[in-house]
């Protein structure tokens, strides 16, 4: 099985997938069907079938899916057995929200470096996390082997902190501008626009009514 040929929609899912597994093993289920998934996830049985079989053999035909063997598996698929560190841009009002949410509900995703332009948060300790000036943001960077970017500065200069990201070696952004950021081939790029989650939600509302259920579908 090659990690290509799993389409994204199904990777989207696999953290929600991962959540769930957890709230079961912590509640001493020891074994869980894909109904029984679904009813909690909100994605559909076959789905979830179609998902899992991706990855081969996960379950057993008549028994479901062992939750702790299935736990172990989606934590060495998401790398939750190392820890990944985690640079922002931008110590904004978002950028602040960032921070003190903490990544809490994973143990292997940390904040370990934030940089900014305005002298008066720069040098500080901002939610246990550093705030560095920009013109250290390469060799932090490079020192801390950050291969992450949270993008939340505005945009007029997003471009720009995105070229220098790239010649730090930044490997993936979570892009929180509205702007489509350009990028070589070879960086993945992962786009937040919260006003367009909004809207979209609204225009949900309006066609489909109250009940969203079924929003799993669009992203297959």
């Amino acid at each position: 099985m090659k990690e290509q040929s799993i389409p994204k929609a199904t990777a989207k899912r696999l953290p929600l997938y991962y959540r769930y597994l957890r709230f079961l093993a912590d509640s001493g289920k020891t074994k869980v069907s894909s109904t029984e998934l679904s009813e909690v996830v909100k994605v559909d049985s076959a789905t979830i079938r179609r998902d899992f079989s991706y990855f081969g053999e996960l379950g057993k035909r008549g028994y479901g899916y062992d939750v702790e063997s299935l736990l172990n598996f989606f934590a060495k698929t998401l790398s939750e057995d190392r820890l990944t560190n985690v640079a922002l841009i931008g110590v904004g009002n978002l950028g602040n929200a960032l921070l003190k949410y903490g990544f809490h509900q994973s143990n292997n995703i940390r904040i370990s470096a934030a940089f900014d332009i305005r002298e008066d948060i720069v040098g500080r300790i901002v939610d246990g996390v550093p705030v560095y000036p920009l013109s250290d943001m390469k060799e932090q960077i490079k020192l801390q082997q950050i291969e992450i970017a949270i993008l939340t500065v505005p945009s007029s200069v997003a471009q720009d902190n995105v070229n220098k990201l790239i010649d730090a070696g930044i490997k993936g952004i979570m892009n929180f501008t509205p702007i489509r950021i350009n990028t070589p081939h070879d960086i993945q790029v992962q786009n937040v626009d919260l006003t367009n989650e909004l809207q979209t939600l609204i225009y949900f509302l309006n066609h489909y009514g109250p009940k969203l259920e079924k929003q799993e579908a669009i992203d297959k």
